[in-house]
């Protein structure tokens, strides 16, 4: 058995790149300096004395910064290149950390979060096609995954050292720390990892008007997509928003315990994903395992409902939306990819990176609002319902044979 296993994880990682490699430890360093933003609902509810409202508002400005800022992303990279969107991304991103901890008024401070999500959400379509550059043919969804492993790595350690750090010496700490990860990863992308030319196909002339690359705004099964997509991510989000405070107000949890309960996510995804999605990704329909994802995010929230007031839940809620992450977000991704050209790839990326912004735009609000006047347990059926409509586009999109074929 355990021959077995090590043979598994042996055979998950194998074929993947170098610079796949360099680009997860890009991330790995970038992500474990991750400590603003899974506490920044609590920073601003309980530090900064905001009301629910306010805080929703605040952090919807980060899902608007997000949505320009992915736009921006695809758009710079189609034009320009992966490789210098990401460098001044992620250093850019290092000094609005560092501002983002002087801000003090809702306005200044919606300003910031607006500037520090456009500037990092710019990185994410940039980042999803330089997976495709660097990585092999047959490998592109193990290395999208290796790099989600290392993101999920940092992130497990971000909140749980950030806890620490928020309960013992004070939040102050978390942005400067959060900042200078940012500038230390720019400096490692930059030294570490050359800017590569993604090769294009040659096509013969007669085929030249059917590899004419199509707008991913006029993808009409793709836009589809994109819509469930989108509800599927306004669940998933509060996870990150709704969860901390939803710990500490309902088991009065402090920060340290909220830290390590959110970084079991990030842990369990660096041990378990690679392995997992070596082992889907060739023998079930990427579409399939889209649906079957979005289905535990929805448990994991429901699950608060079926058995409340017992704190062995967060633990049960924080594994099913973990492994419904795992088995969503990778072949998502990779069914998005799978649908776009060397062309028009940023566009693509673009587009799907923008369900995510969406989503951080209408989720804070969402949450809060529902929370602050109807309480929790109506919060978490009605992430529940949205999970439950996804599935059934989802399946509609099966039906049509979408996610099996490349541009098809």
């Amino acid at each position: 058995m355990l021959r077995r296993t090590v043979h598994l994880y042996r055979d998950a990682f194998t074929g993947i790149t170098r610079d796949i490699w360099v680009l997860g430890l890009i991330m790995l360093v970038n992500r474990s300096g991750a400590m603003v933003i899974p506490f920044l609902s609590v920073y601003l509810t309980q530090i900064m004395a905001f009301s629910k409202p306010q805080t929703g508002l605040i952090m919807s400005c980060m899902g608007l910064g997000s949505v320009l800022g992915s736009y921006l992303g695809g758009f710079l990279t189609d034009k320009f290149s992966y490789y210098y969107v990401q460098f001044w991304s992620l250093l850019l991103n290092g000094f609005l950390f560092l501002l983002l901890g002087q801000m003090h008024t809702p306005l200044l401070l919606s300003l910031n979060v607006f500037m520090l999500a456009m500037v990092g959400d710019a990185f994410r379509p940039a980042n999803f096609a330089s997976v495709m550059v660097y990585s092999n043919p047959d490998t592109i969804t193990r290395s999208y995954s290796l790099v989600r492993l290392a993101v999920n790595l940092g992130f497990g350690i971000g909140p749980a050292t950030g806890g620490i750090i928020a309960y013992s010496f004070g939040y102050q700490w978390l942005f400067w720390v959060d900042g200078l990860t940012c500038i230390a990863a720019a400096f490692i992308f930059r030294t570490q990892l050359e800017r590569k030319k993604e090769p294009q196909k040659t096509v013969d002339a007669s085929d030249a008007v059917a590899e004419k690359p199509r707008s991913a705004y006029r993808d009409p099964l793709f836009l589809v997509f994109f819509c469930f997509m989108t509800l599927t991510y306004i669940a998933f989000t509060q996870f990150f928003t709704m969860t901390p405070v939803y710990l500490r107000e309902t088991y009065r949890l402090p920060e340290n315990q909220i830290g390590m309960i959110i970084a079991i996510n990030g842990l369990l995804i660096a041990l378990i994903e690679m392995p997992l999605v070596y082992q889907l990704e060739n023998r079930f329909r990427k579409i399939n395992l889209v649906m079957l994802g979005a289905g535990l995010i929805g448990f994991a929230f429901l699950v608060h409902n079926l058995i409340p007031g017992i704190f062995a839940i967060a633990f049960v809620s924080v594994v099913a939306v973990t492994f419904g992450e795992m088995l969503n977000l990778p072949f998502a991704n990779s069914i998005a990819l799978g649908r776009s050209t060397p062309a028009n790839r940023g566009q693509y990326m673009a587009l799907y990176s923008i369900s995510f912004s969406i989503a951080q735009i209408l989720s804070p609000t969402i949450g809060m609002q529902v929370v602050d006047r109807w309480g929790f347990p109506t919060l978490w059926y009605l992430l529940t319902f949205f999970c439950a409509v996804s599935i059934f586009g989802f399946g509609y999109l099966k039906k049509r044979q979408f996610g099996e074929l490349k541009n098809g």
